[in-house]
């Protein structure tokens, strides 16, 4: 059966209800086996497929859903908790690193199929961000305690 659904950042899957879901391919540049965190949380990553979200090894217009949460944090340090839970972007190259996820999301996902992009504001700004695509957002939703985790919504049209 081929997949419906990618998850281009899968990382440990945490706001899936279903972290099996049968429909859905999930994607991370990383693995890690299943180890306890400095704050005590157990969290492991096992994607599908073991791949970049900058050159995605999908054909054109492959999936109808298309999930895009890429790494927020760019100034944790390499032994950082955050870092093994969330990844990190390069400092240097973190702008052409996500304008070219947002191109491969948008190559991947079919005519009329949705991205669901989520970013947290903790060090970068989500207008700063969506500068970077040239594709319009629907809608969106901030949540979170400080509303700094915007949920967006794109439909490739």
């Amino acid at each position: 059966m081929k997949k419906k659904i990618l998850d281009a950042c899968c990382g440990g899957r945490m706001f899936w209800f279903d972290k099996e879901h049968p429909d859905a391919l999930y994607m991370d540049i990383r693995e890690i086996e299943e180890e306890a965190l400095q704050n005590g949380q157990k969290f492991k990553v096992s994607p599908d497929v073991v791949a970049d979200f900058r050159d995605m090894p999908f054909e054109d217009e492959s999936f109808s859903l298309v999930v895009f949460d890429p790494p927020h944090y760019v100034l944790t340090g390499n032994g950082a908790w955050l870092n093994k839970k969330y990844g990190a972007l390069n400092k240097e190259s973190w702008r052409e690193d996500l304008r070219k996820g947002f191109a491969e999301c948008f190559r991947v996902l079919k005519q009329n199929g949705v991205l669901i992009f989520k970013w947290n504001e903790y060090e970068i700004s989500t207008k700063e961000v969506l500068a970077l695509t040239d594709q319009k957002p629907l809608f969106g939703h901030k949540s979170g305690k400080q509303m700094k985790t915007h949920w967006i919504t794109f439909m490739k049209l």
